[in-house]
C-alpha cells in the first residue's frame, strides 16, 4: 500500500482537472482497500473512492480527507462466468473476454474506469447495460464491518443507477461477477439501430464479437469517447449529463414546447423507460437549445465530435468546466423546460 500526502488528483481523472488530496493511498489487494476503508472510518476521516477517474469532478480546491485509489488485478474466468478485481481497467477486461469468445459485455468496448464502477453506475452504452450480465458484487459493507455478495437481482439496477449509487457511502465495491455467454464466436443480439446500421445488419442480428467491439471501438472514437492524450475531445467524462426519463405529463408539456420552438412537424428521440415513463435524447436537446459541437470560447467547451460531451482544452479549472455546464443546464430548461442531471460525480464541486 503506497500513501501520499498532498497529492495531485488531476492526473488520476480523464478530465484532468482538480486540486490535491490531503492523503492517497493506493491499494493493490482487497486486504488493503479494507484495511484502508476501516483506518478512515475509524479516524472520522472523509473518504474518496477512486477508480479510473472517468466518472469524477474534483473541485479547484481539492479533497481534504483520504483519497482510496483501488489499483486492485483480478481477471478470472470459470465456465461463462467472469470475475474481475474492482480496479482491472474495464476496456481490457472487455477485449479479453472477446478473444475468449464470450459474449455479453463487448458492446461495452472502450468505455473509460475500472470494473468496479459499473455495477455502481449501471454502466451502458450501445444497447447494452452490466445490469443484464452481473450475477454478483462482492463488496465491503461499512455499516456491518464485513464483506458482503449481493447477487445481481438485489442490486438495485435502473437506469445509470443502483442500490451502491443510492448509498455512496456504506458499500465498497471489491468485485464482480458476470455470466457471460459462449455463442461461437457471435456476439449478443445488436440492439441499437446506430450500431445495426454500420453493421449493415437488422437488430436482433448477431455479428462476430471481434466485429462488434472494433465496430463499438470506431463509434466510440468518432465521438471523442475512447481517450486519447493528444486529443482534447477526450479530455472528458463521457456523457455530462444523462438521459432524461419523462413521465406522461412531464412528455406532453416537453413535446408541446419543442414544437412551439422547432416547428409542429418536430418529433424528438423517443425511447421506452421504466414504469411506463419516456426517455429522450440529452444530446438532440443540447443541439436543439444551441449549444453546438465544439460550442464556448473558454478554455472549457462542448466536444467538437459530440455535444454531449463537455471538456478541458488543456488549461481549464474545474470551475470552467461547471459554469459550462450550468449555462448548458440552464439554456435546455429555458427552451424545452427539461432539466439535465449530470452524471458525472461531483466532489468538492457543486451541486451546478
Amino acid at each position: 500500500m503506497q500513501v501520499l500526502h498532498d497529492a495531485p488528483l488531476a492526473p488520476l481523472t480523464t478530465f484532468r482537472l482538480g486540486g490535491p488530496a490531503r492523503r492517497l493511498v493506493t491499494a493493490t489487494t482487497d486486504a488493503e482497500v479494507v484495511e484502508a476503508v476501516r483506518e478512515a472510518d475509524r479516524a472520522g476521516e472523509p473518504l474518496l473512492l477512486l477508480g479510473g477517474g472517468s466518472n469524477l469532478v474534483i473541485g479547484d480546491k481539492g479533497f481534504d480527507g483520504t483519497v482510496l485509489r483501488i489499483a486492485t488485478t483480478g481477471f478470472a474466468v470459470r465456465g461463462d462466468v467472469l470475475e474481475l478485481a474492482a480496479g482491472e481497467v474495464w476496456s481490457d477486461a472487455v477485449a479479453r473476454t472477446v478473444e475468449l469468445g464470450l459474449a455479453g459485455i463487448e458492446f461495452l468496448a472502450g468505455i473509460p474506469g475500472s470494473a468496479g464502477a459499473t455495477p455502481v453506475q449501471n454502466v451502458g452504452a450501445y444497447g447494452q447495460e452490466v445490469s443484464a450480465t452481473v450475477t454478483e458484487v462482492v463488496a465491503y459493507d461499512r455499516r456491518s464491518g464485513g464483506t458482503v455478495t449481493i447477487p445481481g437481482a438485489e442490486c438495485g439496477f435502473s437506469y445509470r443507477s443502483s442500490r451502491f449509487k443510492a448509498a455512496p457511502e456504506r458499500y465498497v465495491v471489491l468485485r464482480v461477477r458476470f455470466a457471460l455467454e459462449d455463442a461461437g464466436g457471435l456476439s449478443a443480439p445488436v440492439k441499437y439501430a446506430e450500431v445495426a446500421r454500420t453493421l449493415g445488419v437488422d437488430q436482433g442480428e448477431r455479428v462476430p464479437l471481434a466485429t462488434a467491439r472494433e465496430t463499438v471501438l470506431a463509434l466510440r472514437a468518432g465521438k471523442g469517447m475512447v481517450l486519447d492524450p493528444a486529443d482534447h475531445d477526450t479530455w472528458s467524462a463521457g456523457s455530462f449529463f444523462t438521459n432524461p426519463v419523462l413521465g406522461e405529463a412531464e412528455w406532453a408539456a416537453f413535446l408541446d414546447r419543442a414544437r412551439d420552438h422547432l416547428g409542429p412537424d418536430t418529433a424528438p428521440p423517443v425511447y421506452p423507460a421504466a414504469d411506463g415513463q419516456l426517455k429522450t435524447s440529452a444530446a438532440w436537446l443540447i443541439d436543439r437549445a444551441g449549444f453546438a459541437k465544439g460550442w464556448g470560447e473558454g478554455p472549457a467547451r462542448i466536444s467538437t465530435k459530440h455535444t454531449l460531451a463537455l471538456t478541458n482544452r488543456g488549461d481549464a479549472t474545474t470551475e470552467d468546466l461547471l459554469s459550462l455546464a450550468r449555462e448548458v443546464r440552464d439554456g435546455v430548461l429555458r427552451v424545452f423546460g427539461v432539466t439535465l442531471v449530470n452524471e458525472p460525480v461531483l466532489v468538492g464541486a457543486g451541486p451546478l
